[in-house]
């Protein structure tokens, strides 16, 4: 089947989020819910998860799915937030084990704090299938951004997440922990592999100056307009690109508030013993 799209596009961190469905009256699944944060008062607010409840409420849908690509530097998961308004499964790679190893060390989470991806009512393994209603979905591994990355193949359309963006903007960041320029190029050949004609739904977009916003593209536009791995650019070429790049970008602003929501699967870290929850920014980390 062709499943129906709705994207909403997040203006502050360029982010995408989905519902995705069968058909009116149907089974959806959300796509990178975001949870807006404000670094500088500290403070959260759902307005972009509002949109998506609204969405799903108007349209008469049944939330199966809180599908989330990777644990997030640049945004907050509103998937707690989602479900407890809507219900449904929240679900991520089961790689997130090695990124919550990763930043647990890295933030000294201490012993209560478990890296099994418990936190997720379920993680995917590689090619694992799902339905979303009369869907057929499919989960597929893409590493490189991040180690555990998965895309969503659902019916003729693939949520890429944080691999490629538009052509004119190119791929993902390849230089936080974990994170491989090889291994990209290898998930996206994989990617661009399937029929020209398959429709791609990125996770960002970053408009270059006089193009709004868009997130919906192909295989084939992929394949011949990519800037870093269009016209058959081969893995050498693309990772010099991409590690040339990297080496210039600022860290995302949200980048430690994110990661503590997200490798918790959408929760807070645990209020303290004045009843407060605090975000931790390492000195010096990276």
């Amino acid at each position: 089947m062709r499943p129906l799209v709705e994207a909403f596009f997040d203006h502050v961190t360029g982010t995408v989020s989905y519902v995705v469905y069968d058909e009116p009256k149907g089974h959806a699944a959300i796509i990178d819910p975001v949870l807006a944060y404000e670094p500088k008062s500290g403070r959260t607010a759902t307005g972009p998860a509002d949109c998506l409840i609204r969405f799903v409420q108007k349209a008469e849908l049944t939330l199966d799915w809180i599908l989330e690509t990777h644990a997030h530097a640049d945004h907050l998961s509103a998937a707690q937030y989602i479900k407890s308004n809507l219900g449904g499964t929240v679900a991520i790679g089961e790689r997130i084990r090695q990124v919550q190893a990763v930043f647990k060390g890295l933030l000294n989470l201490g012993s209560d704090f478990c890296q099994d991806g418990s936190q997720f009512d379920h993680l995917f393994h590689e090619d694992e299938a799902f339905v979303i209603g009369r869907l057929q979905g499919k989960a597929l591994l893409v590493p490189g951004h991040t180690p555990a990355d998965m895309a969503y193949e659902i019916g003729d359309a693939i949520f890429v997440g944080d691999t490629l963006f538009m052509p004119d903007v190119g791929t993902a960041r390849c230089d936080f922990p974990g994170g491989d320029a090889h291994m990209l190029y290898r998930s996206i050949q994989k990617l661009l592999s399937l029929p020209e004609q398959t429709r791609l739904f990125v996770c960002h977009d970053y408009p270059p100056d006089g193009r709004p916003a868009s997130w919906a593209t192909t295989v084939g536009e992929q394949r011949q307009h990519n800037i870093h791995v269009g016209n058959n650019k081969d893995e050498a070429a693309f990772v010099a690109i991409r590690k040339e790049r990297d080496s210039g970008l600022d860290m995302p602003t949200l980048i430690w508030p994110s990661i503590q929501v997200n490798i918790r699967a959408g929760e807070l870290p645990p209020a303290e013993s004045n009843g407060m929850n605090y975000f931790k920014i390492p000195v010096n980390a990276i």
